[in-house]
């Protein structure tokens, strides 16, 4: 059997790793049976975004890199989909394997399909609601045209069901971002706070930094638009971070290169820079990001993935959106996540509860360490 998977930008990084772990433990038994080709699209192309994942994740170098680059939707999903066909035209798979919702994976299943390639969608029937959001337009694509989906919870199969899905089509598989978390954990716990501080600190005026103590810190990962690009929404919650969460416990925020430029542009760069209880940080590797989510007090977020590690360790969570695509990550399902949206209003009255709840991991079916065991096994059952 012969398999295409495809990665294109960091989230995928973390979903592929297990993957292809999974297919090495099997040929290691089996003798070579599986013969994996890896592409890389290169939608994320810096360094400290991409390379420094593959290393420490221990994803061997892509076969083929078609260094797509930054660029437009439209000029990324057009690049991609040129470039990719060649590689499906040279290779001819028996399956490609596309995971998650970036760019590269709405352009490769598309390009799959066209030339009757079997098309599997590892972490398929995760909806939003929101057709504004880019992944949720590349989530519903890539479903549609998708031959077998494996789904991370109930919830999502239950989406694709309710769109008029096979169910033969559907299997309910488990989390993979969870396999790498638990391949990881305890590499990650050895680090320490203070080191990973030291070594990614962003220069400030003042290089003198407090001491940093689990469960004494917050965390901060923002980079959606809908956060960051207008200073109506995105001044008043720097605000709130600089001038009362700082009262509590220092702030460590590994800074998007989004955040970051969109900081410059409204001329917040410098005040945030100016408070010694926020930390900014350049983007960190998975293991370093890993060790501050397993110490953090509470994590503010608009990212999915963090979501689900924070649900996994316990890490309370303020989710700064309207909506998620992780609904098994909330509260109400037994998660430790909270949407807040960008309302100061209701991001401070949260805050205030969030801080007074006690630490609790929380694991939803299957979210075990082996889901792309269970990956691996039915592709080969279905070769």
């Amino acid at each position: 059997m012969k398999i295409i998977s495809v990665v294109g930008a960091r989230p995928n990084f973390m979903k592929i790793a297990p993957f292809i772990r999974a297919i090495e433990n099997y040929n290691k038994k089996k003798n070579g049976e599986i013969q994996h080709i890896l592409v890389h699209t290169g939608q994320h192309y810096d360094v400290r975004m991409s390379e420094s994942f593959f290393r420490s994740l221990l994803i061997p170098d892509p076969d083929i890199n078609l260094e797509i680059g930054s660029g437009s939707h439209a000029e990324q999903l057009g690049n991609t989909m040129i470039a990719f066909e060649k590689v499906l035209l040279i290779h001819d798979p028996d399956w490609v394997v596309v995971v998650g919702d970036v760019n590269a994976t709405l352009a490769c299943s598309v390009i799959a399909k066209r030339h009757n390639k079997k098309v599997c969608h590892i972490e398929a029937g995760l909806r939003s609601g929101d057709m504004t959001m880019p992944e949720e337009i590349n989530r519903l694509v890539t479903d549609r045209l998708s031959d077998l989906l494996f789904t991370p919870d109930k919830l999502s199969s239950e989406n694709l069901l309710k769109e008029g899905t096979p169910a033969n089509k559907i299997e309910f598989v488990g989390n993979i971002m969870i396999d790498t978390l638990e391949f990881n954990r305890d590499f990650a716990a050895g680090l320490q706070l203070n080191t990973i501080v030291e070594k990614n600190i962003i220069a400030a005026s003042n290089d003198v930094f407090p001491l940093i103590n689990d469960n004494e810190y917050g965390v901060i990962t923002l980079h959606r638009p809908s956060n960051v690009d207008s200073p109506l929404v995105f001044k008043p919650v720097i605000d709130f971070l600089l001038n009362e969460v700082t009262k509590d416990m220092v702030l460590l925020w590994p800074i998007h290169p989004r955040a970051r430029k969109q900081l410059k542009s409204m001329g917040m760069w410098e005040k945030v820079l100016a408070y010694p209880m926020l930390i900014l940080l350049e983007p960190l590797g998975y293991h370093e990001m890993l060790r501050l989510n397993m110490g953090a007090r509470i994590v503010f977020t608009d990212s999915g993935g963090l979501q689900e590690e924070c649900c996994v360790l316990g890490t309370p969570c303020l989710t700064l959106r309207w909506n998620t695509e992780r609904p098994v990550t909330l509260r109400e399902h037994g998660g430790v996540s909270v949407l807040v949206g960008n309302n100061l209003d209701r991001i401070r009255e949260e805050y205030h509860k969030t801080i007074k709840t006690v630490r609790y991991p929380s694991r939803p079916e299957l979210w075990d360490g082996h889901t792309a065991d269970r990956i691996v096994k039915i592709l080969l059952e279905l070769s």
